[in-house]
């Protein structure tokens, strides 16, 4: 009996086998198993794992922040459109207190050159308001017709030879502000 014991079990071996385990597959996986836990354990590839991980951080901090930054920035622009005409409408708010006296003036006076003189102070106001702002007019009254800074309505026949190719009438006026132009003349040009 002695001698069973000692006769390896080949019935084991056998059935590994057949269920498609390998002894040297084994063997292999432990030895890289042995490495990792030596390449774990040699300090210079744990001062590399320390680096990497440090600069992992910093990435993930710095994509944080210009995150963090975009978001602001885009805050920072909603809210100055939002808020970008305040100042022009506060400026204007007196004006407008003075078309409402001149409103109530009206439906109690019968004096029509007070009523009148009083609705031209205020539209001086508001257009001297409006240039301080940085407004200028354009002038286009027979000058030279520019496509970049008119808009031709219609032709007509120039009444002299000097005025072909001019502007005769203006239709509306183009403006400019702070000498950017914002607002195209509408013309009628001489032919």
């Amino acid at each position: 009996m002695q001698k069973k014991e000692q006769e390896p079990d080949f019935s084991s071996d056998m059935e590994q086998e057949e269920s498609g385990q390998d002894f040297q597959g084994q063997g292999n996986v432990q030895e890289e198993k042995d490495t990792k836990e030596a390449a774990d354990k040699d300090p210079r590839v744990t001062q590399l794992e320390d680096q990497l991980q440090e600069q992992r951080d910093k990435y993930l901090r710095l994509v944080a922040e210009f995150d963090n930054y975009r978001k602001r920035i885009a805050r920072e622009k909603l809210d100055l459109i939002q808020t970008a005409n305040k100042d022009v409408i506060v400026s204007l708010l007196d004006i407008l207190d003075d078309c409402d006296r001149a409103a109530s003036q009206m439906e109690d006076s019968d004096d029509v050159n007070s009523v009148k003189e009083g609705a031209f102070l205020i539209f001086n106001k508001l257009k001297n308001h409006l240039q301080a702002l940085g407004l200028k007019e354009m002038k286009s009254l027979h000058e030279d017709f520019d496509a970049e800074l008119h808009d031709a309505i219609t032709e007509i026949p120039a009444p002299t030879e000097d005025l072909k190719g001019k502007v005769l009438d203006n239709v509306q006026k183009g403006y400019y502000l702070n000498d950017k132009l914002i607002r195209h003349a509408k013309v009628v040009v001489g032919k």
